[in-house]
């Protein structure tokens, strides 16, 4: 039966119309090689302001991930949000499914804006892309924000129970939900205190899922899949750009510890913030903090006091930190 109403779809034109009202206009790349990427850019650039870009995680589009950000940084920047491939109105027939795929296409659609320099924020998924893009394109990435996104695994934490789920296929069941179980159980691996099942009807989680996640399914579980693939901290570049790498406390898809092994990873130049009564979703759980700390790295250009990393052989006791 059709739905009348969706209340997901109705949100999403607010967020819509909230990112039309903050000067931004929803634009449309064909990169000419079986890829077109969707961005909101400015509607007008003003030469004045750095340019910040905001890359999303897994799940819902850009607006919904971004945008209560995007009100509070746009006084201090000309802000570019992205929709990366597969999600959103961006798509590829091409086979790569890489984060360092990504990251090229997002880059063209900066080079298509003209964007020569550039800050960074990405988020979870985002912030392997985020990673990747301050790697390939040193000269043109000024400073990065890394959040919850565990940019050091390897392959071999998945055998290792570095991970509450270790198989890949149900975690990508999990991470790219298609009933209101599975969304359920999203949001108690994301939030520190999700909200009780019983106060969440199905109906309404069937519904974000119905707008949210039907599209391009199989191609996002591909992209999950793609993340730990031969992955080897030794093989894993230094970035050298300032970063500040924000985590949640009690982080279940992206253990904490692995907020530790990027801080160690980059060394003096990187500062880890742990969001305290967190999980992986703090810039939800706790959003003034989250943007206070943005702000200071971003807009202050002020070093935050680093989280003191634990002892390196502590590795193997990583279910403290789920």
């Amino acid at each position: 039966m059709t739905r009348c109403f969706s209340l997901t779809a109705a949100r999403n034109r607010c967020y819509k119309s909230s990112f039309l009202k903050a000067g931004l206009r929803s634009t449309i790349t064909d990169l000419q090689d079986g890829t077109v990427m969707h961005c909101w850019v400015p509607k007008t650039h003003n030469d004045s302001k750095p340019n910040l870009l905001l890359i999303h995680g897994l799940g819902a589009n850009t607006m919904w991930q971004w945008g209560d950000t995007i009100r509070k940084m746009i006084p201090f920047f000309n802000i570019f949000v992205p929709d990366l491939v597969f999600f959103g109105d961006s798509y590829t027939t091409r086979p790569e499914r890489s984060e360092s795929f990504q990251a090229q296409c997002v880059m063209r659609v900066m080079e298509a804006n003209s964007v020569k320099k550039l800050s960074l924020v990405g988020l979870s998924y985002g912030g392997f892309v985020g990673y990747s893009l301050a790697a390939q394109f040193s000269e043109a990435v000024e400073r990065v924000v890394i959040c919850c996104a565990g940019v050091c695994m390897e392959e071999k934490d998945l055998k290792e129970g570095v991970f509450k789920v270790s198989d890949l296929e149900e975690a990508a069941d999990i991470l790219v939900p298609q009933t209101p179980e599975k969304l359920r159980e999203l949001l108690g691996f994301a939030m520190f205190k999700p909200p009780p099942s019983t106060l969440v009807p199905s109906c309404l989680l069937a519904d974000f899922i119905d707008v949210m996640c039907t599209e391009y399914t199989e191609e996002k579980k591909e992209l999950i899949r793609a993340i730990p693939k031969d992955r080897k901290l030794s093989n894993i570049s230094k970035i050298s750009q300032p970063t500040l790498i924000l985590w949640g406390e009690y982080d279940k898809i992206f253990p904490l510890e692995l907020g530790h092994r990027l801080k160690r990873h980059l060394g003096d130049n990187a500062h880890l913030v742990v969001i305290k009564g967190t999980g992986h979703a703090f810039i939800i759980e706790k959003p003034k903090e989250s943007y206070r700390h943005l702000k200071s790295f971003l807009v202050d250009l002020q070093p935050p006091p680093s989280t003191p990393s634990p002892i390196p052989n502590n590795e193997n006791h990583l279910s403290s930190c789920k």
